[in-house]
């Protein structure tokens, strides 16, 4: 077979005007996201009291969604601009191993954060045994791993299909689930890889994620009226974000033999709603982060001072 040296994307929308609409709309948000995300990790780096296991897994969190965004949003903006909108078959290949590294690390990552919290409320008087440096940082190495091993296994039985003809994405970004489709060859067994490594994946990881907020619920109900509350108003902003972030992955990738006409707007939701609002609904709701913040601003704005 011939590879095809190019994929066509066919974007978000072939309206001009709703195409400069997006191109203003999601500029906004994609520097909203990074400066967001950064700030974040500026201020728990700069922050003595906040180098704890909670704190330093928000912040790779933001590296994370930093990087969850970037991976194929500003390609994505640099198109809106074009009409004929293309990617070559190397670049397509990188946006499939990068989605899947930044977000198989991420659903990792908040599962450790879950055992976290879980360790913190369940067990506070071994907390500091339990998730000590140590267990924090290979929890969070961990979760890059798992993400690159799991986009690994994912990109080995995609990049030898033989791709000879068509090469129409009809999306604004290659995934396996719209690419898979273009190969000159029968993809009913890449198809159920696929369905085995990430639908399995996401829907496994988002079980664990409620399992252990049913536990938190249920220990912190014998506790103090105050505990209780705290703790529903953590766990709600949890779930939250866990739901925007699996609901998506889990709908795409759990039936891969079908395309729906939904599926634009779920890949958009969580490659770039779901990262600007993770510091959002984690962090800037947070009482120690706000505070470490307000430092944050005064030491700079008194090193701006003659």
């Amino acid at each position: 077979y011939s590879r095809v040296a190019e994929f066509v994307l066919l974007g978000l929308s072939s309206s001009r005007e709703l195409q400069y609409f997006f191109l203003v709309f999601f500029n906004f948000l994609y520097i909203a996201i990074v400066l967001g995300n950064l700030l974040i990790i500026l201020t728990v780096i700069s922050e003595p009291t906040l180098h704890t296991p909670m704190y330093i897994m928000l912040s790779n969190l933001s590296i994370l969604d930093v990087f969850l965004a970037t991976y194929a949003t500003p390609k994505m903006i640099h198109d809106f601009l074009h009409e004929h909108k293309t990617i070559s078959f190397e670049g397509c290949m990188a946006q499939i191993f990068l989605l899947h590294v930044f977000a198989g690390g991420e659903m990792m990552l908040l599962v450790a954060m879950a055992y976290d919290r879980y360790v913190a409320i369940c067990k506070p008087l071994h907390y500091a045994t339990i998730m000590n440096l140590c267990k924090c940082t290979g929890l969070v190495v961990g979760s890059w791993v798992i993400g690159v091993m799991h986009s690994l296994s994912q990109l080995a039985f995609t990049v030898n299909l033989p791709f000879c003809g068509p090469n129409v994405v009809d999306s604004y970004y290659c995934d396996l689930t719209v690419v898979i489709k273009l190969a000159c060859t029968d993809t009913y067994v890449p198809e159920v890889l696929m369905l085995l490594d990430s639908g399995l994946m996401g829907l496994t990881s988002f079980l664990l994620l409620l399992i252990s907020y049913v536990v938190i619920l249920v220990t912190v109900q014998h506790q103090s009226s105050t505990g209780i509350a705290k703790a529903r108003s953590t766990l709600t902003a949890h779930i939250t974000v866990v739901t925007l972030f699996f609901g998506p992955c889990i709908f795409i990738y759990a039936w891969p033999f079908s395309n729906f006409p939904v599926d634009k707007v779920l890949s958009v939701f969580s490659t770039v709603f779901t990262p600007i609002l993770n510091p959002i609904i984690y962090t800037l709701r947070n009482k120690e982060v706000k505070s470490a913040m307000h430092k944050l601003k005064g030491r700079y704005l008194r090193s701006r001072l003659p």
